[in-house]
């Protein structure tokens, strides 16, 4: 697709630098662009912000422990040409001095993109900060989800960034629309004729997605407590899907034709409903660290939602996501509605589900188009089996250097926009304070069986086939 992008960066300002989405994701990311080549460095500097008031060397040894655990197999030379270019400024966001301090790091910069990989109380004060230093101008800036914790703080979060940035340098940023399953929904929803006939309420009965984590919070305890499952996977990783699967097609060749059709998705969502929403938590997390021992914070969402469009009316849209889960899977069922004759004998018992279309998205990437086959025989009696394609290929980019790359290049393709966020929050907005209590689930199972009857009069969840299981 054709897209119009701003000019190249030519500088990285990385705030929070010694924080743990840096060592796990960020850095990593900076050495597999170096090493194939979609960033230019020492050239395209990269300065390190932190509170932290560590040595430049500190942080440099980090970054090398950061790489060898998290970047697969270290090229010395991209790794060096990261050091070469890179720098330290330490201290209190609040002061001046620091950003005085990034401004003599970048004596030659003109087009600075600044990422926030901090706590959104944070925000106000570096972009203010970035503002005063004139380091916004001909800038833009990368902005790490959580996009808000509900429809007011939402739009404040924009109230902020907009004071220093237009929208159009404002890339929000989530890792999951990076991910190369996640962009083959939309491409394999638009380069095959043959779905749109059916692609409707006449032939799709509902839709199932599942993000399912075995493992739990794992000493995020204290960061889960400020945001649970319905914020933190369902209002934005499931909806974007949702988003993609939904989306009417786009009325010319941009990426952002694709934003403007999300965007339509995300308000023709009807709000949701105490009684649309099923809440979860496992056994033993009140055990965890950092959590209130009288904690309702959901560590499990199901939820049943409805798109008011004319493709859509009246196909329910089940989501469900949590964590201590029987596996680590993520897929989406698309179920078509039966058949409306039933000409063959075995078609009034059929057990299982009608047809329908997989999108697997992990552990490993495929889509599997499932149809019923005449066993071998005299008897008209046959099974269902899958057209399996799979999707995964080694080398692929990881979410984060493909979102910093694009991010770095100007192109807003892949990041979130704010009419959609606000859209998004909107939906939710209504159980955020009037909500069903959390109900205890063991570990390893899926979910509390009230999630159950979400999906009664659909046949029930699919439930994924796992494999193995993948880290986060």
């Amino acid at each position: 697709m054709t897209t119009t992008s701003l000019r190249q960066s030519d500088a990285l300002v990385l705030f929070g630098a010694t924080g743990d989405l840096a060592y796990k994701k960020l850095f990593p990311a900076l050495h597999a662009m170096i090493r194939n080549g979609a960033l230019d460095a020492p050239k395209v500097p990269v300065v390190g912000v932190a509170s932290a008031k560590w040595r430049e060397d500190e942080v440099r040894e980090r970054i090398v422990r950061s790489v060898g655990e998290h970047g697969g197999v270290a090229d010395s030379g991209a790794l060096g040409r990261l050091l070469a270019g890179f720098r330290y400024v330490g201290g209190d966001y609040g002061d001046a001095g620091v950003f005085r301090a990034i401004r003599e790091a970048l004596p030659d910069a003109r087009r600075p993109t600044h990422y926030l990989a901090i706590p959104p109380a944070m925000f106000e004060t570096v972009i203010a900060g970035l503002g005063a230093a004139g380091l916004a101008e001909n800038a833009r800036v990368i902005v790490e989800k959580p996009f808000g914790r509900d429809l007011a703080s939402a739009r404040e979060l924009n109230r902020i960034a907009q004071a220093a940035f237009p929208e159009k340098s404002i890339f929000r940023i989530d890792h999951y629309l990076g991910k190369e399953a996640i962009m083959n929904i939309l491409y394999f929803r638009f380069a095959n004729s043959f779905l749109e006939p059916i692609w409707n309420r006449n032939y799709i009965d509902n839709v199932q997605i599942t993000l399912s984590e075995r493992f739990g919070v794992e000493g995020r305890g204290a960061f889960y407590e400020t945001a649970g499952c319905l914020r933190d996977v369902i209002q934005n990783h499931l909806f974007q899907i949702v988003a993609l699967l939904a989306m009417e097609p786009p009325v010319y060749r941009g990426y952002g034709a694709v934003q403007d059709k999300t965007a339509e998705v995300f308000r023709a969502m009807r709000p949701l409903r105490p009684g649309d929403l099923v809440r979860g938590q496992y056994a033993g997390y009140l055990d965890e660290a950092g959590v209130d021992r009288d904690s309702d914070v959901e560590t499990f969402c199901a939820l049943r939602l409805f798109i008011d469009s004319w493709r859509w009316e009246g196909v329910p849209w089940f989501l469900r996501a949590g964590k201590a889960l029987a596996g680590t899977v993520a897929e989406v069922l698309v179920q078509l509605k039966r058949p409306p004759q039933r000409l063959f004998e075995d078609s009034a018992v059929q057990a299982g589900r009608a047809n329908y279309l997989r999108f697997r998205i992990s552990p490993d990437a495929a889509v599997a188009l499932a149809a019923r086959v005449k066993t071998t025989g005299e008897e008209f009696a046959g099974e269902q089996r899958e057209l399996y394609l799979l999707n995964e290929r080694s080398g692929e980019a990881s979410p984060y250097e493909r979102l910093l790359t694009d991010a770095l290049a100007g192109k807003g393709a892949l990041f979130i926009r704010q009419d959609a966020v606000e859209a998004a929050w909107a939906v939710v907005d209504p159980v955020l304070a009037d909500r069903p209590r959390a109900l205890p689930y063991p570990r390893g199972s899926w979910g509390p069986p009230d999630a159950d009857r979400l999906v009664e009069a659909h046949g029930g969840w699919t439930l994924p086939e796992i494999h193995q299981d993948i880290s986060r």
